[in-house]
Parts: C-alpha cells; sequence; structure tokens
C-alpha cells in the first residue's frame, strides 16, 4: 500500500522518494494516519527525520497544530524525544504550540523540564519566555517538575532565567524546598541550600503548618537524609538549633516572653515584703520594704528583673517584627535573650524566696547568681558540643549517601542500556515508535 511506502521513506529519511510519493497523490499529507491518531508529522517527529518534517511543512504547515490521541502535538514528541533542530522548525512555523498542552495538562516546556533537556529548554524559553510561567496540576509550576523528577540541570538553568518563581508555593503550600525534602533529593537540596534567596524558603511553612526544616527532622530516622542537610538549608548555617527555637516555635516564645516580662513588672512595682506606706526619717512612703530589710538582695533582684524585662521586650520586638527570621543576627541575638531572660527571671524567683524566708537579712545572692551562671553556661554548652557531634556524625552519612547514589545512577545507566539493545533488536519500527506512550 502507498501509505506504507510513505511511512518507509519517512523513517529512512529518503526525502526524494517521499516528494515523488506525495506528487502521486497530493492528499497523503493530508490523509494518512497513524497508531494513537498520529499524523505524518508526528511520525517523522518521533524518528528525527528533520528533511521529512521540511517537507511536511512546506506542504501542510497545519498539521503542526494538530494534537495525537494524547493531545500531544509535533512539538510535544519533539521536545520529549531532545529533537532541538526539529523543535526549532515546529516553533518557527507555529510559535504558539508552545502554550499547548497534552492530555497531562503538560506544553512543552513542563515536559522538557521533566525529561531534564536543558538546551530544549534554552530554546522554548528563548522564543516564549511566558509559557513557563503556567502552572500544572495542584498548582505545581515547572520548578515544581524540576524537583519532582530529579532533573538537577534543569532546575538550576529555570532557577537563573525564572528567579520570580523560586518562592512560588503549590496547592498544599509546598515550596521548592518541602518537596526536594519529601521527595529526599539530595542533590536538589545542597544546590537549593547554595543560594540565600532559596534557602530562606527553610522558614516558609505549608497548608499543614510544617516547614522544610521541620519535615526533614521528621525524617531523620531514615537512612537516606544526612544530618548535616538540616544546618545546610537553614538561613544560619551556624545556628540551626537556635532558628529552630526561635522562628517554628513564634507563638510559644512570644507567650513565654510575655510572661516574663509581665512578672519582672509586677516584682519592681511590688516587691516581696511591700512599701512602706507612710514617711519617716529612716524612709519614705513607697519605697521597699526589703531596700532597708535586706539591702544585699534588694540590688541584685532590682538588676535581675530590669534585665528580664529589657531582654523580653527585646525578644517580643525581634520576634514580632516584620521581617522574616532568617537573618543570622536576628536569631542569635533574639535566642541570647531569651537565655537571658530566662536566667535573670530565676534570680528574681530566688531573691523573692530569700526575702520572705526568716533569718536572712544578713544573706546575699551571689552564691545564686553564681549558680544560675554556671549552670545556664553548661547547659548551653551542652547543647553546642552536642549539635558538633551531630553535625560531624551527619558529615560520614553525606559521603554514605552519595555512594548509594553513585551505585544506583551506574544501574539506571546498565538499564538503559539494556533496554536500548532490544528496541534496537525489534523487527517492527511502526509498532516501535509509533505505539501509544
Amino acid at each position: 500500500m502507498i501509505e506504507e511506502e510513505v511511512y518507509d521513506a519517512a523513517t529512512k529519511g529518503d526525502a526524494a522518494k517521499f516528494e515523488q510519493l506525495l506528487q502521486q497523490d497530493p492528499y497523503l499529507v493530508y490523509m494518512v494516519s497513524f497508531p494513537c491518531s498520529r499524523n505524518l508529522l508526528h511520525v517523522a517527529t518521533l524518528l528525527g527525520q528533520v528533511a521529512i518534517v521540511e517537507v511536511v511543512l512546506e506542504r501542510n504547515p497545519r498539521l503542526v497544530r494538530i494534537p495525537d490521541s494524547q493531545k500531544s502535538s509535533p512539538l510535544h514528541l519533539a521536545v520529549e524525544e531532545g529533537k532541538l533542530e526539529i523543535a526549532s522548525k515546529l516553533l518557527s512555523a507555529a510559535p504558539e504550540m508552545s502554550w499547548s498542552r497534552n492530555d497531562q495538562g503538560l506544553n512543552p516546556v513542563h515536559v522538557a523540564a521533566m525529561r531534564g533537556h536543558v538546551e530544549m529548554l534554552e530554546l522554548l524559553l528563548q522564543k516564549c519566555p511566558l509559557s513557563a510561567m503556567e502552572r500544572v496540576q495542584r498548582g505545581q509550576t515547572v520548578l515544581h517538575l524540576c524537583v519532582k523528577h530529579g532533573e538537577l540541570g534543569a532546575l538550576k538553568l529555570l532557577v537563573e532565567k525564572l528567579d520570580g518563581l523560586v518562592y512560588a508555593t503549590d496547592d498544599d503550600g509546598d515550596t521548592l524546598l518541602h518537596l526536594a525534602v519529601r521527595t529526599k533529593q539530595v542533590k536538589i537540596i545542597k544546590c537549593l541550600a547554595e543560594r540565600d534567596e532559596v534557602k530562606k524558603l527553610s522558614l516558609s511553612t505549608n497548608a499543614m503548618g510544617r516547614t522544610a526544616v521541620k519535615i526533614l527532622v521528621e525524617e531523620s530516622r531514615d537512612e537516606w537524609m544526612p544530618k548535616e542537610l538540616k544546618s545546610m538549608i537553614s538561613p544560619s548555617k551556624s545556628y540551626p538549633y537556635l532558628l529552630e527555637t526561635v522562628s517554628e516555635k513564634r507563638e510559644q516564645t512570644m507567650v513565654v516572653m510575655t510572661l516574663i516580662a509581665t512578672m519582672a513588672f509586677q516584682a519592681i512595682v511590688s516587691p516581696p515584703g511591700g512599701v512602706w506606706q507612710e514617711d519617716t526619717p529612716s524612709y519614705g512612703a513607697g519605697e521597699a520594704v526589703m531596700a532597708h530589710t535586706h539591702p544585699k538582695i534588694y540590688t541584685p533582684f532590682i538588676g535581675a528583673n530590669i534585665t528580664a524585662f529589657i531582654s523580653s521586650l527585646i525578644t517580643i520586638f525581634l520576634v514580632f517584627s516584620p521581617w522574616k527570621l532568617g537573618n543570622k543576627f536576628v536569631v542569635v541575638f533574639s535566642s541570647y535573650a531569651v537565655w537571658i531572660s530566662l536566667a535573670s527571671i530565676a534570680v528574681s524567683f530566688a531573691g523573692s524566696i530569700l526575702v520572705i524566708a526568716p533569718d536572712t537579712r544578713a544573706r546575699s545572692l551571689t552564691k545564686i547568681i553564681n549558680i544560675v551562671i554556671i549552670v545556664s553556661a553548661s547547659f548551653f554548652g551542652l547543647t553546642v558540643l552536642l549539635h558538633k557531634i551531630r553535625a560531624l556524625w551527619g558529615m560520614e552519612q553525606v559521603v554514605e549517601a552519595t555512594e548509594r547514589m553513585n551505585r544506583t545512577d551506574i544501574l539506571k545507566s546498565q538499564l538503559i542500556e539494556v533496554i536500548e539493545g532490544e528496541l534496537i533488536s525489534s523487527r517492527h519500527p511502526l509498532l516501535q515508535k509509533c505505539r501509544c506512550k
């Protein structure tokens, strides 16, 4: 049959014979159809026959706009197969096809990103950059697709070209970091961690109120996750735990600091033992009784309450401020302010007990202050030490994870070679190239 002859000429790239057959029956280019409702342009594109594509476009350029049974245009197939020259010719014939979507709701830019065709992405972005801004199912962007399918090269290109999409979230409120952590893409997490503007996404919460850091912590039992990744994606690399304490527990921090500020204010205006009610030669009305009965305790008591009140106000201001807590200075300063507030209110509490206890007029707060300082410093030092131990152990996990990923890549390459060999040995090219994917 003449249709088979046309197909044979197209598969072999015999443009002269193909032209001869079309001269015998010019309507073949309009009427001939193959499995999956694909026309000659679909078939020539799949087989990478540039000369045949040129002939078909010259005789019937409208075929570039006709989709197959899966709503895939010839441009979709060219992008999926990585046929750069053919894709360029199809875009020149119908640039609006870069907006067309297949039955999965994907346009050619989405397909190129999922397949990791970097050069194809550059061509599509050059011809029609706005098509890359289109979203797919569940509100995911083309960057989400790169992360989801583990295409690091495509992601790097698109992050540079489409910086406005870096902060975009899907319908579930997931950022790029959320998705990278959830899909366990270690290489992509490391890539995103190198960019300061992307690392700020670690503080963003999704629809379930979870940050990327929190998800990473919850996944810490799995062997895939190197322990150092938490510090890598935290905006403050040196203080990931401080960041988690202040930013992820914003509401709890606000409540605690407000309570400490209230306690400090109340202790100053209404100190233990009360105030004198009348003026006398020795004291005046409204003065604190403990200033005269416990002079060694009163001065450090007032100092501790003033310190607790001021540090609490500073923490409340920093946590409640409109700027994000990704700034290293803000995170560290806020965290130290919390520690100072807790230590100061502990000293104030101890001073109150000494004032109301019997036979304590000669006592002072020096020993108690020293104890509080030693305990606070020890606790803080222990926290830093544990963090360093976890970080060192995480480095070993990184090496092991990298070796596992390299072994997986080798196995994938070998599997692809076997599959390609089986396809090449196939004796039926029509079923091989035109079956529905």
